[in-house]
C-alpha cells in the first residue's frame, strides 16, 4: 500500500490502513517519545495517545506542507511535551525512590540505542555541533524554542535560524 493509498483510507477511517499505519511507524515514534519520556509505560501510553490523535486529525495533514511521517511525529512529540508539561506528570515524579533512578536510566540507555536503530541519529552526527546540540535540545530533549536559547545563551532569533538552517542541512542528508 502506497502512501497516498493509506492517506486516502485514513480519511475513509478505514481499519485496516490504520494498522498498516501502525504497523511501519510505531517503533519510530516509541523511540522518540521514550527519548523524551524515559518512562516505558508512559511513552506506551504516549504512543497509544498520539495514534489516537492521528485518526482523528487526519484531516487536517496537508501534503503539500511536508511528510506524513513528519506530521506524525510532531504529534508525538507534542503529546510527550504536552506530558511533560503537565502538573500531574511532575507531582508523580517527585517522591521516587532511587530504585525508580536506575531504572530510568536503564532506559534511557536503551532509547539511545532505539534512535540510532532507526537511523536518524547518523545524519545528525553528520552536522556542525552547534546544530548537533540545538537538534538535541529542541527535538530529543523538548526544549522550548526559548529555553534552547536560554541554555545555549543565545538569542532567540539566532536559534530559529540556526534551527531552520539545521534542519535543511538535515534535509540534504537525508536527501528529502
Amino acid at each position: 500500500m502506497s502512501q497516498e493509498e493509506i492517506i486516502l483510507l485514513l480519511q475513509k477511517k478505514d481499519d485496516k490502513a490504520y494498522s498498516v499505519l501502525y504497523d511501519m511507524y510505531a517503533k519510530s515514534l516509541f523511540a522518540v517519545i521514550i527519548n523524551l519520556i524515559n518512562d516505558r509505560e508512559e511513552a506506551e501510553d504516549i504512543l497509544q495517545e498520539s495514534f489516537v490523535k492521528i485518526w482523528k486529525n487526519i484531516d487536517s495533514y496537508n501534503e503539500s506542507k511536508g511528510r506524513l511521517y513528519t506530521w506524525m511525529l510532531n504529534i508525538a512529540r507534542n503529546t510527550a511535551i504536552d506530558k511533560l508539561r503537565s502538573k500531574n506528570f511532575n507531582n508523580s515524579k517527585k517522591n521516587l525512590s532511587s530504585d525508580n533512578f536506575v531504572h530510568l536510566l536503564d532506559e534511557s540507555n536503551k532509547s539511545v540505542f532505539k534512535i540510532e536503530a532507526i537511523g536518524i541519529q547518523e545524519f545528525i552526527k553528520k552536522l556542525k555541533p552547534k546544530c548537533i546540540a540545538l537538534i538535541d535540545l529542541l527535538f530529543f530533549k523538548g526544549y522550548t524554542q526559548q529555553e534552547a536559547s536560554e541554555e545555549l545563551e543565545i538569542p532567540l532569533g539566532t536559534v530559529k535560524t540556526q534551527n531552520r538552517n539545521c534542519i535543511n542541512d538535515l534535509r540534504i542528508f537525508l536527501k528529502v
